[in-house]
Formats: C-alpha cells, sequence, structure tokens
C-alpha cells in the first residue's frame, strides 16, 4: 500500500479526547510520531479545559465520554475556538451517528478500531480544507476593507514591491522619506502610507516646502503668535494625523534647525510665541534632490538628513514601470474625458505602443499631461498617435533640410530605431523587431549615433 502524503505537521496542534487509555495513548503515540503535537485528555471536563488553555488545529473526540456527550463538546469547543475541526469517534459506524455529526459540526467521522491509514488520510484532507478555509477568511476580510491603493494605478512588479513595501513601514507610525525624480507622485504614495497606517482616520496635509516665503512657510508649519499674524500652524493642527513636507531640499536652513527640534523632541514654538506645544503627528518627507549630495555642499542639515533617512522609500521612474503605461493611460483617459465632457474612451495599440516607447522625464505628471492634450485634440473615441503631443517621441522634430531623399530616410530611420530600442531596451528582442541581425542592429546604431541615455 502506498503510504499517503505526509503534511507539514512541526506546527500543527491536535486535541484527542477518548476515555479509554489504550486507545488514547496509541492514537497520541502515531500522531507524535507522525510530527504533530498532542494533547491528550480523557473527559470533557479535561477536553473543555485543553481548548480554554490552547488553541487546536484539530480535536478528534470520542463520541460517548464518561462525564457527558463528544457532539455537546465540540459545541462548546467551536464557540471558543471556531477554526478548530473536529473529528468524532464511534464505536457503531452506523450512518445515523456520521450524519448526526455531520449536522452538528463535525468535519469527519472515525470508527473504532481507528485504522491509521484511514486517519492520516483523513487529516491530510482536513489540514488542506482548514488551509483553504483560513485564506478564504483572509481574502474576505481584505475585500470589506477600503483599498489602500485605490489611487495608485498599475500592477507592474515595481509598483507591487513598493506596495508590499508601503504596507509594512506604514504600520509602524515612522517618519518616512520619500526619494524619486520629479512627476512620479510622491505624494500620491504618502497619501498611500496615510490610509495604510494606525492613525488613517485622522488628518493629511501637504506644505510644498518651496513655494512661498520663509516667514509665510514657518507660520503655517508651526504656527504664529505675531501680532497680526495668529495661526496655529499644521504642525498642531494635524493632531494625530500626517504632514506631508514636499520638496523638504527646498527648506531654508533656518526652518531646517525648527523642524529638527519639533521631530527630536517633539515639541515647537510657534513664530513670535513663548509657550510651545506637542508635535504629534507622523512627519512623511519627499525629495527629487539628492540629501546627501546638499549635505556636502552644506545646503541641507547633517542632522535632519539622517533623521529623515533612516526610513526611506525609492519611487520608480516611470521608464522603470512601463508595464503599467496601458493601465495608467485608461485611468487618464476616464479622468480627462469626464472633466473635459469629451467622449474619449480609449487609445489604440499603436499610440500605447508610441506611450511606451517614450523616455518620460517628466514620469507619470508629463503622461498625465499628454493625455489631457490627447483627450482634447482626439475627434473620435479612441486616441490616434496624431493627437498625441509631436514632441513626445521626437515626433516633433524639424524635417532635414535636404531635398536628398537619401538624407531624409537616414533621418527616419535613426527616429524608427531610437523608438524601438526604447521600447524594447534589449538589443536581441530590437533587433528580432526590427528584423535586423543583432550584429547589423550594432552597426546601425553607431552610422546613425543613436544616443539610449
Amino acid at each position: 500500500m502506498t503510504e499517503p502524503e505526509k503534511p507539514s505537521t512541526s506546527y500543527r496542534k491536535i486535541l484527542i479526547v477518548e476515555d479509554e487509555e489504550i486507545i488514547r495513548n496509541t492514537l497520541g503515540e502515531f500522531l507524535t510520531g507522525e510530527g504533530f503535537q498532542v494533547t491528550q485528555a480523557g473527559t470533557v471536563e479535561e477536553g473543555l479545559k485543553a481548548a480554554k488553555d490552547q488553541d487546536f488545529h484539530v480535536a478528534i473526540c470520542d463520541i460517548q465520554l464518561p462525564d457527558g456527550d463528544g457532539i455537546k463538546l465540540m459545541k462548546q469547543m467551536h464557540r471558543l475556538n471556531p477554526s478548530l475541526f473536529v473529528l468524532i469517534i464511534t464505536a457503531y459506524g452506523t450512518v445515523e451517528s456520521a450524519v448526526d455529526a455531520f449536522t452538528r459540526g463535525a468535519f469527519d467521522y472515525l470508527t473504532k478500531p481507528v485504522i491509521f491509514d484511514d486517519l492520516a488520510h483523513k487529516l491530510k484532507r482536513v489540514f488542506e480544507y482548514r488551509d483553504l478555509y483560513l485564506e478564504n477568511q483572509k481574502l474576505r476580510l481584505e475585500l470589506a476593507q477600503p483599498n489602500r491603493f485605490d489611487q495608485i494605478v498599475g500592477s507592474s512588479e515595481p509598483l507591487k514591491q513598493l506596495q508590499d513595501t508601503i504596507s509594512k513601514i506604514a504600520v509602524t507610525n515612522s517618519n518616512v522619506l520619500l526619494v524619486g525624480e520629479t512627476g512620479t507622485g510622491k505624494e500620491l504614495f504618502a497619501r498611500a502610507i496615510h490610509s495604510a497606517g494606525p492613525m488613517k482616520e485622522e488628518k493629511f496635509l501637504a506644505v510644498n516646502c518651496g513655494s512661498r516665503p520663509v516667514e509665510m512657510l514657518e507660520a503655517e508649519l508651526f504656527g504664529s503668535d505675531s501680532p497680526g499674524n495668529t495661526q496655529p500652524g499644521i504642525l498642531r493642527t494635524s493632531g494625530k494625523g500626517t504632514v506631508f513636507l514636499d520638496e523638504i531640499a527646498r527648506l531654508p536652513m533656518g526652518t531646517q534647525t525648527k523642524l529638527l527640534r519639533a521631530i527630536e523632541y517633539e515639541e515647537s514654538m510657534p513664530v513670535g510665541g513663548s509657550e510651545p506645544y506637542e508635535v504629534q503627528c507622523r512627519i512623511i518627507t519627499s525629495s527629487s534632490e539628492d540629501l546627501l549630495r546638499l549635505v556636502g555642499e552644506e545646503t541641507f542639515q547633517e542632522d535632519l538628513f539622517y533623521r529623515l533617512d533612516g526610513v526611506k522609500i525609492r519611487i520608480p521612474p516611470l521608464r522603470e514601470r512601463l508595464d503599467d503605461i496601458p493601465e495608467l493611460v485608461d485611468h487618464f483617459i476616464a479622468k480627462h474625458s469626464k472633466s473635459l465632457r469629451k467622449r474619449v474612451v480609449s487609445a489604440t495599440s499603436e499610440t500605447i505602443r508610441l506611450l511606451m516607447a517614450a523616455q518620460w522625464k517628466g514620469n507619470v505628471r508629463q503622461l498625465d499631461n499628454a493625455i489631457e492634450r490627447a483627450v482634447i485634440m482626439c475627434d473620435g473615441t479612441s486616441i490616434e498617435p496624431s493627437d498625441l503631443p509631436p514632441d513626445l517621441l521626437g515626433l516633433g522634430q524639424p524635417l532635414p533640410d535636404t531635398d536628398d531623399l537619401r538624407s531624409a530616410l537616414r533621418h527616419y530611420e535613426r527616429l524608427h530605431i531610437t523608438r524601438v530600442l526604447r521600447q524594447w531596451p534589449d538589443k536581441r528582442e530590437a533587433a528580432k523587431r526590427l528584423k535586423l541581425g543583432l550584429s547589423s542592429l550594432y552597426r546601425k546604431i553607431e552610422e546613425l549615433n543613436i544616443e539610449l541615455g
């Protein structure tokens, strides 16, 4: 007989409630030998006490016990642990007793004398079902929760990894530094961290650190008790919420000192004030510049840098998550079609290919602007390549200043090969798409002076 496949049992706990000592011990020895953690009880009272002391995965209960009914014990244990699965042992093996056990909540039943192969198969089935049940319960809970990333569009691997990192960091309530190029959506990710954090019901307040004069910025951040300018400041009004300081590198040196004190001592002083107040908020900062370089140039405080750099998240540029472009395009089309009252609903496959081949130096913000312009220009229901900004892929470059056909063809050959190489950076794949040999592609790159940086 082929032995049943053994489940991974090192963490799985089984309770045996059986009044016949020989059967109980024999079952215990067998299950312990199979790697399960086994606890034994001989009565309803002992079984109930064991179930109160610890959570078991499976209970094996005799249907008749000296001080009560095994099925009633099963119900009591289910109240203590709803995810407990129970196998009932019966000496009779009748259809009636089995049906009764099933209708009252047992997963399966065993007949005396218990056959070990039968027990092993049924336990394997129990744990497979239990794992599936718990996974379904987890999915139901997740579906019942509001989506923390519902504003973040895309399903590429870099984006999934980023969302996983955010989920882990968000629950700690630590201060966070977001780094990435301009236009990558750092505020959007800051809001996602807040929404996934323990204070998600509290306020989220954002400030651009380079958008106003120092006096106004400091009054907005720390508050002001100056004559004619009294305001609480967002570090106070945010309470236990989140304050997002966008482009922290633009913060003046003196203001950096005040922010450092607010972070280190969890208190701040209003401009012109004499009484400090408690700072309870979480602070998330962002930068598109290299803060360590600015520390070396003595335009950013070293102490503040190390305070911020402890929990750092890099937001990838759009060129590293090109697989998200089709979803982003759909999202932006829906957004701008609604606001502009247009009936554009999609983009052609050629348009998507062109968009995926672009460099996107302005990242997601540039794509958003490109789609807005395309929706405005589109006369039908689908965006065509001609609706895109002319300079997006070098399409707006002037024609070569020559009537020579060979020069004109060389010009367009360079544009076409550049576009394909941007869309498929792997040169073997690009060569295949261009229907060129790999060596021919390298020769074309050199002859046409194609730069891919």
